[in-house]
């Protein structure tokens, strides 16, 4: 799950870039791909079945693509999201240790999770020895059991395509997969889907009042979905009004640039489709898809 936002630039003129970034995937809907059903989320309703599939809107190759290279520029301030899959340390925002290239946290369970599934694929790990301490600090900051020997482990582990690939799953079947999914069920486009993905890779799918779901809840029942007949750029300002609160109820002095200059920036500029090219600013950067 996700770490609680960088606050270093916190103040700093978005325009006063220290720096811009640029990288090119192709522009293209093409691609099938179909969300899979998350083990955190109710099996597919025949609502879901209807509304759910067509057209792939974020699913589709390059607009995947596009939405990492989204959420890594306001993760780990790049645009090169597969440099994070080794990434690791403690934040210090009581979630234990975040790591690899969601921020799979040691203290949200995702981080136990992941490496319980990848251990079953992959007996002998590098990380297996771990497990129960993981189990131990599940739900806590603690690194009890962790030091000094986890961390270096994680990177090693990282450098290989076994473990990339058991990143990818775990981010695709907690994270990508259910938001993309419950997205088109409210009927919204691929900046929707978008998001909800990046809403759900920050605030989780817990049950507690600042968790995804409780947001999208709120949400709806201030506005008609697309689904139900409302406006998608009416819908999408009203929930990230209502991120954007949940963001400063848990720190009033976070950074949400990641709403106010990017995705709040493409829906003002009416790109409900997420066409390219993409300029936003993320904690005082300037990142340029064209």
């Amino acid at each position: 799950m996700k770490r609680a936002g960088v606050l270093l630039f916190a103040g700093v003129p978005v325009l006063l870039a220290a720096g811009i970034y640029f990288l090119a995937p192709a522009d293209s809907d093409e691609g099938t791909a179909t969300p899979a059903t998350s083990a955190s989320q109710p099996e597919r309703s025949a609502d879901d079945e209807a509304n759910a599939d067509p057209p792939p809107g974020l699913a589709a190759p390059a607009k995947k693509e596009l939405a990492q290279q989204l959420v890594a520029s306001a993760e780990n301030s790049t645009l090169n999201w597969r440099s994070a899959y080794a990434y690791i340390e403690d934040i210090g925002d009581g979630q234990g240790y975040t790591a690899g290239i969601i921020g799979f946290c040691t203290g949200t369970h995702d981080l136990l999770v992941l490496v319980e599934h990848y251990t079953e694929d992959h007996p002998g790990n590098g990380l297996a020895r771990y497990l129960p301490a993981l189990r131990e600090v599940d739900g806590t900051d603690s690194h009890e059991g962790l030091d000094p020997g986890f961390t270096a482990a994680w990177r090693a582990e990282a450098k290989l395509p076994a473990f990339q690939k058991a990143q990818d799953e775990e981010r695709d079947r907690v994270y990508f997969d259910p938001a993309v999914r419950l997205a088109k069920l409210d009927g919204l486009g691929a900046l929707g889907q978008f998001i909800y993905y990046d809403a759900l890779v920050f605030h989780g799918p817990g049950t507690d009042a600042t968790s995804f779901h409780a947001l999208r809840e709120r949400a709806r029942e201030e506005a008609d979905t697309p689904t139900e007949d409302g406006s998608e750029k009416t819908y999408l300002d009203i929930f990230l009004d209502i991120r954007e609160q949940a963001m400063k109820t848990k720190n009033p002095d976070i950074d949400t640039t990641r709403i106010d200059t990017a995705q709040r920036r493409f829906l003002y500029d009416g790109n409900l489709d997420l066409k390219t090219p993409l300029t936003w600013q993320v904690y005082g950067e300037t990142y340029r898809v064209p």
